[in-house]
């Protein structure tokens, strides 16, 4: 696909970078527009947009992407199998107490 010089308006294109099992990366500032109508603002050089809808500070990246556990003791995301920094639990906290240990 052939590169254009620039949105027909003179505005300048932003550019954006999708993340494997990630966010998607756009050069900011931004402007998000959301389902309800309402305007969020981000004026950081890079903002990170969530893409998996588990982040707490939606539609901006809070890294919940890589706090998943998985059961079939796959590696998750970092590589480690959903563990906790000293390897002997679930990093998710809601995880214990669905079952009674947290």
């Amino acid at each position: 696909m052939p590169r254009s010089s620039g949105p027909p308006d003179g505005r300048e294109a932003r550019r954006a970078r999708i993340v494997r099992n990630g966010p998607v990366l756009v050069d900011g500032p931004v402007e998000v527009e959301m389902e309800d109508g309402t305007t969020v603002r981000s004026d950081r050089f890079v903002v990170a947009l969530c893409t998996c809808r588990r982040s707490h500070c939606y539609p901006f990246c809070d890294t919940s992407h890589r706090r998943r556990v998985r059961t079939d003791g796959a590696k998750d995301a970092r590589g480690d199998g959903g563990q906790d920094a000293r390897g002997d639990g679930p990093k998710d906290a809601r995880a214990g107490a669905r079952d009674g240990t947290g």
